[in-house]
């Protein structure tokens, strides 16, 4: 309720009188107030009386998928009963009446899909046709079909099947899911527990979750979502796809109103890719990230934590050849922010392959743009082997470190590309183990800049400490895996 206050005025002893609101001020004050709470309306959607029009406009292109699966052997052991037992004839008679009861069998699973084209294009996920020799797909009308596998993309746990049929099919089409906000109304359809067809109405809970993959955009909805339902659509009000219902969370097994679905941005385009070259061909830039945290913020003088810091770039790579460096802070990539790493790999998966894009980074203050030709990212990406601690005779702010050498790499079956400094000690009571930094780690960098030599490591403390910080930022390697440590100076 809105309370429109009396107009307040000091008196001269300094106090507050109030004085009544004329009314022609007050009908001048609730005008404008009825016309605020008519915008708010207006602007607000009231829940839908119904989805019955929506189900009928969506449901005809929503399937049920049965896969059917033979495993080679049944693992399952034979009955074993103690010798003398009352029940040890019943079990050889039995499995002498089953003798190849471990033979091969057939397994069968139940999930869910749709179709995006009129042409039997069905979009699923990978988890519910994986392995699978036959795949059947069954419509709201009970017709039937055999569907083969286009292309999947384990990633993002889809999988793009093909259907023959001399007839057009109904199908749905994807919206856009940047434009869906928490609180908006959302519809699922799927087979939950085989029961075939059925609908489910919430609301969007929560946007950009992560739950493993390095692409993940889910959209976390209590509709509600249970086996079964995996692979079916997730639509908005205009009947527009919006997402993939994927997984839930629960501890019993079924729906206690947290489910996600991977966002139509993200499946659309891999959609695309498989539909047109039978594989998902992602942007590669050819850099190692991590994030930028509070504290790696403050070291490099940046007034927020934002964007994605450089750790390792590839050899001969797109970003090898545009120029971007270690300990480079990207910030702006193809017009668009980086909030952060996770958003970078997704910007950069979405990104056509062999085209040119802009990137800014953050080097040393600056702001710097370059052009970046991407790349196809490569299948696998293979890392260090681990390194092993040795005695070293030098400690500098609670790490003993050994300069790599062709004699110790030798000694240590170090692999011929590492460079750096090798801890082989770290003082506990430091700062340094403090953050993890551990025996067997690598130091590559220390202040933005290469080090190879324990005096080029102290230089670079030096010239921090003159500069007027009280930290410094290292690259340290583990197991062939970069990340950036902040570390104070003492």
């Amino acid at each position: 309720m809105f309370h429109v206050p009396a107009i307040a005025s000091p008196t001269p002893k300094g106090q507050i009188s109030y004085q009544r609101v004329p009314k022609m001020l007050f009908l001048a004050l609730l005008i404008p107030l009825s016309f605020a709470l008519q915008s708010l309306s207006a602007t607000a959607r009231s829940a839908p009386e119904s989805f019955a029009d929506l189900v009928e406009l969506t449901s005809p292109s929503v399937v049920n998928i049965t896969t059917s699966t033979k495993v080679a052997e049944n693992m399952a052991p034979r009955g074993i009963v103690p010798e003398g037992s009352p029940f040890e004839d019943l079990f050889r008679d039995f499995n002498e009446r089953n003798p190849n009861r471990r033979g091969p069998r057939n397994t069968s699973a139940l999930g869910s899909g749709f179709v995006v084209s009129e042409d039997g294009y069905v979009v699923t996920n990978n988890h519910v046709i994986e392995g699978a020799d036959e795949i059947l797909v069954e419509f709201p009308d009970l017709s039937e079909y055999s569907a083969k596998v286009v292309g999947i993309d384990k990633n993002i746990d889809i999988a793009l099947l093909k259907i023959e049929t001399d007839e057009p099919l109904p199908f749905v089409k994807f919206g856009n899911s940047d434009l869906a906000r928490v609180g908006d109304w959302v519809m699922a359809i799927g087979n939950p527990l085989g029961q075939g067809f059925s609908v489910s109405a919430g609301i969007i809970s929560a946007r950009n979750r992560t739950l493993s993959g390095s692409y993940d955009d889910y959209i976390q909805t209590d509709a509600a979502i249970n086996r079964g339902n995996s692979g079916g659509p997730l639509f908005n009000m205009d009947g527009e796809v919006i997402g993939v219902n994927t997984a839930i969370l629960s501890p019993t097994g079924g729906s206690i109103g947290i489910g996600f679905s991977m966002s139509s941005n993200v499946v659309g385009p891999v959609v695309a890719q498989l539909k047109e070259f039978g594989e998902v061909r992602r942007g590669w830039l050819g850099v190692t990230i991590g994030p930028v945290t509070e504290e790696i913020a403050q070291t490099l003088g940046m007034d927020e934590a934002a964007g994605a810091i450089i750790s390792e770039i590839s050899s001969g790579g797109p970003a090898d050849a545009a120029g971007i460096e270690v300990a480079d802070v990207i910030i702006l990539f193809d017009g668009k922010d980086v909030a952060d790493a996770g958003e970078l790999v997704r910007l950069v998966g979405k990104a056509p392959v062999g085209s040119t894009v802009k990137v800014v980074v953050l080097r040393n203050g600056r702001r710097k743009t370059l052009d970046v030709v991407l790349g196809q990212r490569p299948e696998n990406i293979t890392s260090l082997p681990q390194e092993q601690p040795a005695p070293a005779p030098e400690g500098v702010v609670g790490l003993m470190l050994l300069e790599i050498d062709d004699s110790l790499r030798e000694e240590k079956s170090l692999p011929e590309t590492a460079k750096g400094l090798l801890v082989v000690g770290v003082d506990e009571s430091s700062d340094a183990y403090a953050k993890d930094i551990r025996e067997g780690d690598i130091i590559t960098d220390a202040g933005q800049e290469t080090v190879e030599t324990v005096e080029a490591f102290k230089a670079r403390l030096e010239a921090t400490k003159e500069a007027g910080r009280s930290t410094i930022l290292l690259l340290v390697r583990r197991d062939g895996q970069p990340r950036f440590v902040v570390v104070e100076i003492k």
